[in-house]
């Protein structure tokens, strides 16, 4: 038994000290000069390889979004290469479906740039901006959960559609040597082009921590986006709008573009919470009911007992689905939360037999 344990241990050591030699030499020693980047056909940029694909197009001011910040892990950050990217990586193989793969489709940020390279990417990502911003706010509306106020530059073109997300950029602190970009959907109105608003919860990650124990009045901050495909879209049917945490930050930002707009649209927005110290800007949505044309926010909490002060609905989001919308209707449904909500609500809302096509959803 001593053998086996020493032997194991001395091939991890082996093996630990051969991935530090590769680390080094593939950070101080390798030299793969510079090649060409050629996006969408248009003229190639020279650039310096040896880095991920992601980050050199960061470095080009070109920014895919990317949820996990270039760990591999979200899938957001993929592109077409037509040429040049070699074969898929297995570090890409759970993220890239096989269609995908056939199609060119790779992650960004495992892709190492090595070669002259040709991709396509779409056109609205060349509309992204980074930019710094001022923290102007830092409220806790909960426990764990921050309101964050931006001051944008005031000579910054910065249009966002409602619902989308940007990009915050976690500098290397104190307990954190590592420089990461997270994703937060934008809680703000678009028609307010010199502010920016982000609910933000912490997780105890490397960007919470950054914004809940770090980050504070005055600083500022590097931001990129906007980015994503979940956002209003115009129609005249009624509006569900379903969320459970930081997932109001861009149904917050729906309705504020329903209320700019004078946008006359039946519109109920279920919110699922544990306790009533779980819900917050409960003032701002009451105003939504005063303000918009027919709007009732209905939150449910789904730990709540008798011991404590509320007579609103119980249970999960599904039980009041199941209660307040008209099976058959005529409806769009916005929903933002984790997958497993999401899912579970989606099931919820084929039972009121409402099309796959008349569902949005951001799953983070």
């Amino acid at each position: 038994m001593e053998t086996i344990l020493i032997t194991v241990a001395v091939i991890t050591v082996i093996a630990a000290i051969l991935a530090l030699l590769l680390s080094l030499a593939d950070k101080y020693i390798a030299d793969y000069g510079d090649v060409e980047l050629t996006i969408n056909a248009n003229e190639p940029l020279t650039v310096s390889a040896g880095n991920s694909l992601l980050s050199t197009l960061r470095d080009e001011k070109i920014f895919i979004p990317s949820a996990c910040g270039g760990k591999g892990t979200c899938g957001y950050c993929k592109v077409k290469v037509l040429e040049g990217g070699g074969p898929i990586l297995a570090t890409e193989k759970s993220l890239v479906t096989a269609e995908e793969a056939a199609n060119g489709v790779r992650l960004s940020c495992q892709l190492k740039v090595k070669n002259n390279i040709h991709i396509e990417i779409p056109e609205e990502l060349f509309n992204v901006r980074e930019f710094e911003a001022e923290v102007i706010g830092d409220d806790h509306v909960t426990k764990t959960i921050k309101r964050m106020r931006f001051k944008l530059p005031a000579d910054l073109d910065f249009n966002f559609k409602p619902g989308q997300y940007v990009q915050l950029k976690a500098p290397p602190y104190e307990g954190s040597d590592e420089e990461v970009y997270r994703a937060y959907s934008i809680a703000s109105s678009a028609g307010d082009h010199g502010h920016l608003e982000l609910l933000i919860g912490y997780t105890g990650g490397i960007a919470t921590t950054y914004v809940h124990q770090h980050l504070k009045q005055g600083d500022t901050v590097d931001i990129n986006g906007p980015y994503g495909d979940f956002y209003y879209q115009d129609g005249d049917s009624d509006i569900l709008l379903v969320a459970a945490g930081t997932g109001m930050a861009p149904i917050i930002s729906i309705l504020h573009h329903m209320r700019d707009n004078n946008i006359q649209r039946k519109a109920r927005f279920f919110f699922g919470a544990k306790t009533p110290d779980d819900l917050f800007m409960t003032d701002e949505l009451k105003q939504f009911e005063k303000d918009l044309y027919d709007f009732k926010y209905l939150p449910t909490l789904s730990r709540v007992t008798d011991d404590m002060a509320w007579d609103g609905d119980r249970g999960r989001v599904n039980v009041s689905i199941e209660k307040y919308v008209e099976d058959g209707g005529n409806y769009t449904a916005y929903l933002c939360g984790s997958p497993q909500m999401i899912d579970s609500i989606v099931e919820s809302l084929h039972q009121k037999h409402i099309p796959d096509e008349a569902i949005f959803f951001d799953k983070f």
